[in-house]
């Protein structure tokens, strides 16, 4: 193998596919490396966890076909590290390849490319596929992940759940503190129910650049594939059912008011102050008859905070403790001006969503005094 390639193109795709080599989840000294394949003016670029895999395509002037796997982070680092806009060239020799550019020079040792793991594969005529404009999907990933749960004892709940429901498709995710509900395409025909894990989201969102205006995304039966532009990112899909979570929103309250949601956020955050001893919960109140809306924390140690929030009305009095970090978090993520803060009694979940938008519906479980 031989190529020649730019240094900023090389670098740029070795900086997204280095991030899944190596990443702890795999134990074999292979799944550290980048497959690296050169044919007809193209060069690929593929890492794996066994978990996920990343592929990249790239084009590059290809003296001579080959396929070899080196390091992944090691090629990475020295590309990075080498004069910005020179030319690259990559010779392949023994599993071994040598990488020079201008007077810099090295021999990095390879693994046989026989050796690495054989990529699953995706039918595209039997897949269930979806396109979305990018920005509408990290913006809708971005307001999920944050109640994607983390303990591994319930692995289902550690996934983004891509459901359809009446002709829509619908992303969601709870840890069981919270739930997080956004739609992300509407009338659609075809009909999904997969559970992705959230590290593959993740990878998808960094992988993302300004020049993807559009993301297909592939279903299979056990896996699931997005396409950006020359990436290609493919993740086991999370096995098992993921609870009926509709159930769970209430469909009327009790108690509905808009907020403004800056000087909510700031009041929350002064509040959280105060109850870093105390788990970080603080106390919601809606008064009634002074239409006022106060977030208070108590710490016996350090003292006390409350602020408070002119209404326009409320149906009654009422109060709810909150935990301050989970209120923050979906606070930060609404693009709203105001939102509307919904509940009945201190027992019962919150509902939280922007008053124009009805896209997002976030819920917070209540903690107990």
């Amino acid at each position: 193998m031989e190529i020649e390639i730019e240094q900023g193109k090389l670098r740029k795709a070795l900086s997204v596919v280095s991030r899944v080599a190596g990443s702890g989840r795999g134990m074999m000294p292979i799944l550290s490396n980048v497959l690296i394949k050169a044919e007809k003016n193209k060069l690929t670029l593929t890492t794996t966890d066994l978990e996920l895999a990343v592929v990249e395509n790239i084009g590059a002037e290809v003296k001579k076909p080959g396929v070899v796997t080196v390091p992944a982070r090691l090629l990475a680092d020295f590309v990075a590290n080498l004069p910005k806009n020179e030319k690259i060239n990559i010779k392949e020799k023994d599993n071994k390849i040598i990488v020079s550019s201008g007077k810099y020079k090295s021999v990095i040792n390879g693994i046989s490319a026989e050796d690495f793991p054989e990529l699953p594969d995706i039918d595209e005529k039997k897949a269930v596929v979806y396109r979305i404009n990018s920005e509408e999907f990290l913006d809708a990933v971005g307001k999920v992940l944050i109640a994607v749960s983390h303990d591994m004892t319930r692995p289902i709940l550690t996934g983004v759940y891509f459901n359809t429901f009446k002709n829509n498709l619908y992303i969601a995710a709870t840890d069981g503190y919270r739930l997080a509900d956004k739609e992300l395409i509407k009338d659609i025909k075809s009909e999904v129910k997969a559970v992705v894990p959230a590290p593959a989201l993740q990878e998808v969102q960094r992988s993302i650049s300004d020049e993807v205006e559009e993301i297909e995304i592939l279903f299979e039966e056990s896996q699931v594939r997005f396409r950006l532009g020359e990436i290609e990112i493919t993740s086991k899909i999370i096995d098992g059912s993921f609870p009926d979570y509709r159930q769970l929103i209430p469909k009327d309250t009790e108690i509905n008011i808009d907020l403004d949601r800056v000087n909510l956020e700031r009041m929350v955050k002064v509040a959280s102050l105060f109850a870093q001893n105390s788990g970080g919960s603080v106390v919601c109140e809606v008064d009634k008859e002074k239409k006022i809306f106060k977030v208070e924390a108590v710490a016996s140690e350090v003292g006390e905070n409350s602020s408070e929030i002119e209404i326009k009305d409320a149906e009654k009095d009422g109060k709810i403790t909150l935990n301050s970090r989970f209120l923050t978090d979906v606070l930060n993520i609404i693009d709203d001006s105001e939102i509307k803060f919904c509940f009945s009694g201190k027992l019962n979940p919150v509902v939280i969503k922007g008053s124009k938008k009805s896209d997002y519906v976030h819920i917070i479980m209540p903690l107990k005094n």
